[in-house]
């Protein structure tokens, strides 16, 4: 029990990187000497030092390290990346004793860092907590067993099932309480979806304006480049992909990618953000995008603001979760947010 206690430990603490890791896994780290944490770290910046090297500059007393357990959510790396390999700096500090919740799916590690440890005498404990750390970095599993993002839906229905007025006219569905929350969602997930007609009659900016944190990249989807510039989209402020079967030039902040029009286009869209390291995609609609996405299977989980006050008698009907998996329902404010896993 105290194993899984001190690794719940560096689970929360891997939780405060959310949003900053990416294309990196949030990943915590704790130091344990004679039952009492002399450090703890987490990976705090992409590109900054990883758990267990904050972990360990932490512990005052170094000359301990080598009587102490180490526990970490994630296999210590293995390979030179942005910063050194974690598991050899382990090795160097004569850690004996580590506990790690997951092993590291991405090809450059996947083991390699457990067998440097364990060929340096290191005593290796794998999976304590495992589902939890699965949970915590789906994002970064999903990532490199499907070789895509991991794909969120996000929308909000009237009572009576609409997504939108007629003419596709906006109409404020959710409450402060679902807006402020979704903002906050921006700021978790790497980019952020929307098609051509959300753009078009929305004019989002897909931006953090309720919330602190980073700005995710914009992505979206007009196939015959019929979107006008001075839409906020373009404005150059956030990296903004395009995904089109036209040629364009690309612009400050501004990409245009062009995919063929005799293939698939989701997959091919898939495919270029995963080459682009790209964790994760939150889909803010609209409805044929996000029925798309459903009937091809393409997706994780789904949130849903249900309002419980609203209603239009017509319009744009919402998305129907045929096979969604309801895992709870919560009340925020006058709107219920319903969230569904991909079963």
């Amino acid at each position: 029990m105290s194993d899984e206690r001190y690794m719940r430990r560096a689970l929360e603490l891997a939780q405060l990187g959310g949003g900053y890791t990416s294309p990196n896994p949030m990943v915590g780290c704790v130091v344990v000497h004679n039952g009492r944490i002399i450090g703890e770290g987490w990976h705090q910046q992409y590109g900054g030092p990883h758990a267990e090297v904050n972990a360990v500059a932490a512990v005052a007393d170094k000359s301990l390290l080598p009587e102490s357990r180490v526990y970490v959510t994630l296999e210590p790396c293995s390979h030179f990346g942005k910063t050194p390999p974690c598991a050899d700096m382990l090795v160097s500090h004569g850690v004996k004793d580590v506990v790690i919740c997951n092993t590291d799916p991405n090809p450059l590690v996947a083991g390699r860092g457990i067998k440097k440890l364990t060929d340096a005498g290191a005593q290796v404990k794998v999976g304590v907590l495992e589902q939890e750390g699965l949970e915590l970095n789906k994002r970064f599993f999903t990532f490199h067993a499907q070789k895509r993002p991991f794909i969120l839906l996000k929308w909000a229905e009237t009572a009576d099932g609409f997504i939108a007025a007629a003419n596709y006219k906006q109409e404020q569905i959710s409450g402060p309480l679902a807006r402020r929350l979704v903002h906050k969602w921006r700021t978790e997930e790497q980019a952020i979806m929307v098609g051509t007609r959300t753009a078009l009659h929305d004019n989002p900016q897909l931006n953090v304006r309720a919330w602190h944190g980073p700005y995710p990249l914009r992505v979206i989807i007009d196939r015959a480049l019929q979107l006008p510039l001075h839409l906020h989209l373009f404005d150059g402020a956030q990296p903004t992909v395009v995904y089109t079967y036209k040629q364009q030039q690309d612009q400050e902040n501004l990409y245009f990618v062009q995919l063929q029009e005799e293939a698939p286009l989701l997959p091919q869209i898939m495919q270029d953000l995963h080459q682009r390291n790209v964790l994760s995609v939150m889909v803010e609609g609209g409805t044929y995008l996000l029925e798309s996405l459903l009937q091809a299977n393409l997706w994780d989980e789904a949130l849903v603001f249900k309002s419980q006050q609203k209603t239009l008698g017509e319009g744009i009907k919402a998305p129907v979760m045929a096979h969604g998996r309801l895992q709870g329902i919560q009340t925020l404010g006058t709107d219920q947010l319903l969230h569904y896993r991909n079963s």
